[in-house]
């Protein structure tokens, strides 16, 4: 990867929807050859896809909160398998420091959000648990 895939990733990641004209314009390469770089780093697995953010008029599932836990070594990757399985969870990090892993839970109510929680505490090798609630989104890129 060079200097112009990292602007290019960049330019993506502002918005992902820009042109390939576009793209080659802000660039300085021609539409084709924009196109010959993004299906390369499509290939090697530099860009894994493209999405949507939502925005805040966007409707959300009701209640957002990061998970850390503390996992047994020795069942993690039991863990993390069973965490994989749970629909609210939309993102699992493995991390450094206190905490082992961190997860990104969504839940249409509180209610609903506890369950899940609950439900993290109780699987064999999670050891502990510290859950946030996320209030607001002060940057999302």
């Amino acid at each position: 990867m060079d200097d112009l895939d990292r602007q290019l990733i960049d330019l993506l990641t502002l918005n992902a929807r820009t042109s390939t004209a576009a793209l080659g314009r802000a660039l300085g390469l021609s539409r084709s050859t924009v196109q010959d770089r993004l299906a390369r780093l499509e290939r090697s697995g530099a860009i894994a896809g493209y999405t949507v953010r939502l925005g805040d008029s966007a409707p959300r599932r009701g209640v957002t909160a990061l998970v850390m836990m503390t996992v047994n070594a020795k069942l993690a990757d039991r863990v993390v398998h069973a965490l994989r399985k749970m629909p609210e969870l939309t993102r699992l990090h493995s991390i450094s420091g206190q905490h082992d892993l961190c997860a990104t839970v969504c839940a249409d109510s509180h209610d609903a959000l506890d369950t899940a929680l609950d439900a993290i505490g109780r699987l064999p090798g999670v050891e502990k648990t510290m859950s946030s609630i996320i209030l607001s989104t002060k940057m999302d890129r």
